[in-house]
């Protein structure tokens, strides 16, 4: 949202559960506050000849800042979304909120029913095993076309996502690094839909890594990685391949078997 003078960043204030933005079918759930506050967040100026990038989209902002809360539990499996409360907590109208509910739907995190909205999807081992199956698929595809591209700034960029994760005090923050690993080594293949399809299956994968890692963290150390990038510098694309499709089945193990995580 804009405003004359620059984007417009909401602050709305969340209260307890009496059933406001996000509401269980039992009734329970997030309560937003009655009025959201609105601030002028003016951007910086803009050299002469150059042209402020293009703002994100109401819908596409709308369902990431869902999509992550989502992922993080802060809403939980059965909770229904309010399109009046998304629209008003976002200051817009309901036709970005009901594109951005779509986007969710087709990221597999909520579900539409007829006459009572849309509702969280829960998580279940088979799902979990299936999207591990569709990753390693598409990702061993996409580092197929992605290597002929690789350079060496890339793959050090890729080795230092790596010692992020190593270094990750919590599971959000290993996360963010693992999914910067993935998108570098990815990302030159150059097939947009492709790595759309990446991103969504990513997302609902950290549904399970949150889920599994919430009540105690341990930062594991990721060997696969590491192995990825030395068959890859090594120009081994048959190892780099096979070490990949591994690393991302290992999802669907389930969580006991995840634990530790040395890959």
């Amino acid at each position: 949202m804009r405003g004359p003078f620059g984007p417009i960043a909401p602050f709305c204030r969340i209260g307890g559960p009496r059933g406001g933005l996000f509401a269980t079918s039992a009734g329970a759930g997030y309560d937003i506050a009655a009025a959201c506050h609105f601030r002028f967040a003016p951007g910086p100026p803009i050299p002469a000849g150059m042209s402020r990038a293009p703002a994100e989209p109401i819908a596409a902002r709308i369902s990431r800042e869902l999509a992550d809360r989502i992922v993080a539990g802060q809403i939980a499996a059965g909770s229904r979304l309010r399109q009046d409360h998304v629209a008003a907590e976002f200051g817009t109208s309901h036709v970005p909120v009901r594109e951005a509910f779509r986007r969710l739907e087709a990221q597999g995190l909520v579900e539409s029913e007829p006459r009572r909205g849309v509702r969280v999807c829960g998580v279940s081992l088979d799902e979990m095993r299936e999207i591990a199956e569709m990753r390693a698929a598409l990702e061993v595809l996409a580092l197929r076309h992605a290597a002929p591209h690789l350079t060496r700034s890339i793959l050090d960029q890729a080795e230092e996502a790596t010692r992020a994760g190593d270094r990750a005090g919590d599971v959000q923050a290993w996360e963010e690094a693992n999914r910067r690993f993935h998108r570098l080594i990815l990302s030159p293949c150059a097939m947009p839909r492709l790595l759309r399809s990446i991103d969504d299956l990513q997302t609902a994968s950290a549904r399970f890594l949150f889920a599994g890692w919430r009540a105690e963290w341990e930062t594991p150390t990721d060997r696969d990685h590491r192995a990825i990038l030395t068959a890859l510098r090594e120009g081994d694309l048959a190892a780099a391949t096979a070490v990949l499709a591994r690393h991302v089945q290992w999802i669907g193990q389930g969580p006991r078997k995840r634990q530790p995580l040395v890959r």
